[in-house]
């Protein structure tokens, strides 16, 4: 099978894909359409298929575009795993439902954002917002730094920020950025003041096609952490010993795999909170629960956040000439998806082990 053709230059190439492959395979289809048009003024839509039984006891849920720009990744993956006879065989016979669901976050797919369109980091956007909020106070040392009134930043600015690393280190900087912050509705990793509209229509999925299952396990595809093209598989479930053990079990593949976690410090990404598995609980309480993220590395992580903040100014500044406009468009897109045939090759078959792993997996449960 072409693994390059499962890819795409956009998001409305991507869900043509995605759908018509869905379409051929016989999948039970839905869309849940988006309030916005695209930035080519096309729909957009969270588009779910089900390959297999809706009463199935077993349900492995493959979701991709989270943070939207890595949706070019993980659709990839989810036309690849759609047009693969071997791979759906293994889920049937083992009596496993797979659910995918594209795109997660499509205004940010179709735009190279990696927020939604109320400018949300969708993953830290899972919280009880009855209640009190998490505050991040090291974001609020480093806010006005990461977004500074004009861009390029100065040569002042990017000292400081050089200082900040010097005195604290890369991983506190790091963490301080991208752990969540509530108090800047127009910064850098904002999680919200109430659910965004991906939350509420994930929760509507979950409810619907979830709710009858008695174990569910969950892939959910992003990219930007780690070396360039190292799926590295990390716990994405409640701090709970038992579950974190059964996760290994399944996906660590004797060591050669492992599953982190940022309980224990082992991933490469920060301790975060308001995380989007977190509906499982909340939506289908019957179930057991395994969930991991798959994050495949691209760049290093402060190119990361370089491109990251350029996205960030030139949301605030939409009045920036075209030309820097595509150039930092080229940034992010360079930050999230690496454009070659050897890194999406290792997408793909790092995805697919750990599918039919997931597969053995939920069949001993």
């Amino acid at each position: 099978m072409n693994t390059h053709a499962a890819f795409s230059a956009s998001y409305a190439a991507a869900r043509a894909k995605f759908l018509e492959s869905a379409g051929a395979a016989g999948m039970t289809l839905r869309a849940y359409e988006h309030p916005l048009k695209g930035r080519d003024g096309e729909t957009l839509a969270v588009d779910v298929a089900l390959d297999g039984s809706p009463d199935a006891e077993r349900l492995f849920v493959v979701s991709s575009a989270c943070h939207g720009v890595e949706g070019y990744c993980g659709s990839g993956v989810q036309v690849y795993a759609a047009r693969d006879a071997e791979w759906r065989a293994k889920a049937r016979a083992g009596g496993v439902a797979v659910l995918y669901i594209h795109a997660l976050n499509p205004h940010g797919f179709s735009y190279a954002r990696r927020t939604t369109h109320e400018n949300v980091d969708l993953n830290r956007n899972f919280h009880d917002f009855g209640q009190s909020l998490p505050v991040n106070e090291a974001y609020r040392e480093v806010h006005d730094l990461l977004l500074p009134a004009q861009w390029p930043p100065t040569d002042q600015n990017e000292a400081s920020i050089a200082a900040y690393i010097d005195t604290h280190g890369v991983a506190r900087y790091q963490a301080a950025v991208s752990q969540g912050q509530h108090e800047y509705a127009d910064g850098m990793f904002f999680g919200g003041t109430a659910p965004t509209w991906s939350n509420q229509t994930l929760r509507e999925v979950l409810r619907t096609f979830g709710r009858q299952a008695r174990h569910i396990a969950w892939m959910d595809l992003h990219t930007g952490l780690g070396p360039s093209g190292l799926g590295e598989r990390i716990f994405a479930c409640e701090n709970d010993a038992k579950v974190l053990a059964r996760a290994r079990a399944w996906w660590d593949g004797g060591g050669a795999t492992p599953v982190t976690s940022f309980y224990d410090g082992s991933s490469t990404s920060a301790k975060l909170t308001g995380l989007m598995w977190s509906a499982v609980y909340d939506e289908c309480p019957q179930a057991e629960y395994t969930g991991m993220a798959m994050e495949y590395g691209t760049l290093p992580i402060l190119d990361i956040i370089a491109a990251l903040r350029a996205d960030h100014w030139l949301h605030k500044h939409p009045e920036t000439p075209p030309e820097m406009q595509a150039a930092i468009k080229r940034k992010m897109m360079n930050a999230f998806y690496v454009d070659t045939d050897e890194w999406r090759m290792q997408i793909v078959a790092q995805a697919r082990q750990a599918m039919f792993q997931t597969v053995d997996g939920l069949g001993a449960a």
